[in-house]
């Protein structure tokens, strides 16, 4: 892949922002941002939509091994179990979400804790006319390229009730340095692996993952959707042992990429590799992505790194633009419009 198309096709320069994530996400863990102060939190809800959801998709894979039980939002409608001992994070990148708005103005009315995120926008406002707790985050280029920014912002102000290591937070920014040597436009040679992944993807890559690493493959599914305009399946792989392994009985145009944790469960391991058998003995072309080692924050953030580079070069080497995102745009545009009739 040439440099010069990349930087011709990619018209807003998107892969300059994930050029910095590293250095951004350190900026913004060790930002000077006011800490939450609350106490007894057992529960979080994340409420959030297409990349402020995504991010609750991370939290909740982060925090499935603590003693907080996590629910993400993505929608208008908050569950029946907020109590005092809940605690609301709101975030909308724009700050205009109408579906995030939604749910903080709900949860205003409840006896809750509540947080929101935002570069500005409508939510900004509310929370300042309601004395809600609000932290303003710089968006850069689009709100999936802001991923990493609201992330670790997202940790530094929340560190107080996240039981998240300094350890694990300083890891996990060294093996996304080490990535970015790997797979960024440094390295535009046939080693570079998100080059090697995305000339081998076409059609609908169906991607399999295991427990724990659910956010992940929404991420990476999400990212093909809106940088490579691209149709997706995601399937968790030990539930589709049950049912949806049958479909590869049919001829399709469907390609398996599977998603690997470095120390997934040996039963998830073991069905993996029944898998392999399977495509191989059926002549089913497929790709494995394994985790780097580290906590469960190092592996999610690092196979985001490295999935979301695969999106931008799937995008240019199909001569699609990743930045415009022309279908969203309209359906904000007609949910206005509607809104205002009624």
């Amino acid at each position: 892949m040439e440099f010069k198309k990349l930087d011709e096709i990619d018209s807003q320069k998107m892969y300059k922002v994930y050029e910095e994530w590293p250095n951004l996400s350190k900026k913004y863990f060790e930002k000077n941002f006011e800490k939450i102060r609350v106490s007894n939190i057992n529960h979080i809800i994340f409420a959030g939509m297409g990349g402020s959801g995504a991010l609750g998709d991370i939290f909740s894979s982060i925090l499935s091994k603590t003693n907080i039980h996590v629910k993400v939002v993505k929608g208008y409608n908050l569950p029946k179990t907020i109590n005092e001992n809940t605690l609301v994070v709101a975030t909308s990148i724009s700050g205009n979400t109408d579906e995030t708005n939604t749910v903080l103005e709900n949860a205003n009315k409840l006896n809750c804790k509540l947080i929101a995120f935002s570069s500005g926008g409508k939510m900004e406002q509310f929370c300042n006319n309601n004395n809600i707790e609000f932290r303003k985050i710089e968006k850069f280029h689009s709100p999936r390229a802001s991923f990493p920014i609201f992330l670790f912002s997202i940790l530094n102000v929340l560190s107080p009730i996240i039981p998240i290591e300094k350890k694990e937070i300083q890891d996990t920014l060294k093996k996304m340095q080490e990535m970015k040597k790997q797979i960024s436009i440094e390295n535009m040679s046939e080693d570079n692996i998100a080059i090697s992944l995305a000339k081998w993807i076409s059609d609908i890559p169906l991607i399999y993952y295991p427990w724990g690493l659910e956010s992940v493959a929404i991420r990476f599914k999400n990212s093909l959707q809106e940088n490579s305009k691209s149709h997706v399946i995601i399937e968790d792989a030990v539930e589709s042992c049950h049912n949806g392994v049958v479909a590869w009985e049919r001829k399709s145009k469907v390609h398996p990429i599977m998603i690997r944790g470095m120390d997934d469960h040996f039963k998830t391991k073991e069905k993996f590799e029944i898998l392999r058998e399977y495509f191989y003995e059926n002549k089913i072309e497929y790709k494995q992505v394994f985790s780097v080692e580290g906590s469960i924050l190092t592996k999610i953030i690092n196979l985001v790194y490295f999935l979301d580079y695969v999106t931008i070069y799937k995008a240019i080497l199909d001569g699609i633009d990743p930045s415009p995102v022309e279908t969203i745009e309209y359906i904000k545009k007609e949910s206005i419009l509607k809104k205002n009739l009624n």
